[in-house]
């Protein structure tokens, strides 16, 4: 316990000093943090629809005459409820999804590490993570403008802080888009375990936890979903000094409304590395390590469904039209990947199955996840098809290939639904296939037409975003198991593994009798 207490406070210190040198924007400025469709003001890179956002570094003279923005209440209480739903999908839907899938003398330690590693997740996301996530710093990680949640609340004026949305001049309250940021953190987290459940250390997987969310979530948030605001681009002559100020792949122009590489292809290649790195299950491939439980595995599989409405739709910051494309989305592409698995299913082995039809939802929610306010019905109906194709392929034929023992196939699902999603969410983006198109220009408002938009363009934008969290994301993984494995080591003995994981590593059993 001694060295797991170190370890975590290497971490929490490592977080807090490593990126020390990023500059921090004004405590006056609330950062105009994204989740939604990725634009800049460049047509040719054509990034997402979506409106605009809000608040905006204007000079002080223009500062004084801007009008005082309110929040609206329908806005700030659909953030609520899309932050609740998101812990729905993860405290009980990962959770009971994950449990299920596991042997019975192993469901519990699953079900702590989830609970748990959110809980941590979010502890840290207000200390620190949301600062370096989404403050003004350098193209790669935010400052510090916001540690310990600084600056949220005016006691002078007695107001709090606002966030940008995507409407020039509207803005929901800071907090809540903290808060809800602080579920896509956990969740990411959490998807994690589920690769090597079943055989490692507790207190090596909320180390690991640590040096991950500091080193890999949050750059790759930063990254993918900071700007500026809309309101910052108030002039074509300072658009370009506006998007320099954004992270690296928003300055790209790529497209991701609520996580297909920042959470999904993110966590799905730490777990692949982890898999290798802790070893397979002692007895896999000779021993039967069927799931115990398909009814909890259905439970939480439709709990993630429901939960994922907040998950996408909230994801547009606003109660709009955006937020409404991104639900119905969800809905369509989900139920399509459901058809496509079981029929894949059938024709591999004559028969669907439960497991399958749970698998196929979560795979159409996570390859709908990217697109999801960026596509038009038809775009996500495909999606959610090829994805549901896809990702039975990632757990059967690529899963062999790769050798590994994903427990949960954490990448056959969440790494080829992310990527096969952020692919495809930059061909339906496209006018001319009922997408909604980009903003190519912040300034005029004015979206890219159907014959400037460039598909070609476009996914090899997405293709770069996907490569680069790829490699950031192993490279962060790899180092982050070792220095783990090291210090307090990653596996329990082969004996503790044969009894289980509830009895070895918490003393308690989920079943009696």
């Amino acid at each position: 316990m001694k060295k797991l207490l170190a370890t975590l406070a290497l971490g929490l210190s490592l977080g807090l000093g490593v990126f020390g040198t990023a500059s921090v924007a004004t405590a006056q400025t609330a950062p105009a943090a994204v989740t939604a469709p990725a634009a800049e003001a460049k047509a040719d890179a054509a990034p997402a629809p979506a409106a605009p956002a809000a608040p905006a570094a204007a000079a002080p003279a223009a500062a004084e005459a801007a009008p005082v923005l309110v929040p609206n209440k329908a806005d700030t209480g659909w953030m609520m409820l899309s932050t609740i739903l998101v812990i729905l999908m993860v405290i009980p839907g990962l959770a009971l999804f994950y449990g299920g899938l596991v042997r019975s003398k192993n469901m519990l330690s699953v079900l702590m590490q989830v609970v748990v590693t959110f809980s941590m997740i979010t502890v840290l996301w207000f200390v620190y993570g949301y600062s370096l996530a989404f403050t003004e710093g350098n193209a790669f990680i935010g400052g510090f403008d916001r540690l310990f949640m600084k600056g949220i609340w005016d006691n002078v004026a007695g107001t709090f802080a606002n966030a940008a949305t995507f409407s020039k001049g509207v803005v929901i309250p800071e907090i809540s888009f903290a808060a809800f940021q602080a579920t896509f953190a956990g969740i990411t987290c959490a998807l994690i375990v589920g690769a090597f459940a079943e055989r490692i250390k507790f207190s090596a997987v909320l180390a690991f936890m640590v040096l991950w969310f500091t080193f890999s979530y949050l750059p790759v948030a930063h990254m993918v979903w900071f700007w500026m605001g809309p309101d910052a681009y108030t002039a074509k002559e300072v658009a370009d000094e506006m998007t320099s100020k954004a992270g690296l792949l928003w300055q790209w122009g790529a497209l991701d409304f609520a996580g297909g590489t920042v959470v999904h292809i993110n966590a799905a290649v730490a777990g692949l590395v982890g898999a290798f790195m802790v070893g397979k299950r002692v007895g896999y491939g000779r021993e039967s390590m069927a799931p115990h439980s398909l009814t909890l595995t259905m439970v939480g599989a439709s709990l993630l469904w429901v939960g994922w409405f907040g998950f996408n739709a909230g994801s547009a910051l606003e109660a709009n039209g955006f937020a409404a494309l991104a639900f119905i989305n969800t809905l369509i592409a989900t139920a399509g990947a459901v058809l496509a698995w079981c029929v894949g299913e059938a024709l591999m082995r004559g028969k669907a199955s439960m497991l399958g039809a749970a698998s196929g939802a979560v795979a159409g929610l996570v390859a709908i996840t990217p697109a999801a306010g960026n596509v038009g019905l038809g775009g996500a109906l495909i999606i959610g098809l090829i994805g549901g194709f896809a990702c039975l392929w990632g757990v059967n034929g690529l899963k062999k290939m790769l050798g590994a023992d994903d427990s949960l196939d954490v990448f056959g699902v969440h790494g080829v639904g992310g990527i096969v999603g952020a692919l495809l969410t930059g061909v339906f983006n496209s006018p001319s296939l009922g997408g909604p198109s980009a903003m190519g220009d912040w300034v005029t408002l004015t979206m890219v037409t159907p014959d400037a938009y460039s598909i070609a363009s476009q996914v090899w934008i997405q293709a770069k975003a996907v490569l680069l969290t790829i490699v950031w994301s192993g490279v962060v993984s790899v180092v982050a198991f070792k220095i783990v494995d090291l210090t307090i080591g990653l596996r329990v003995t082969e004996e503790e593994e044969r009894e289980g994981l509830d009895i070895s590593s918490h003393g308690e059993s989920a079943y009696h009798g």
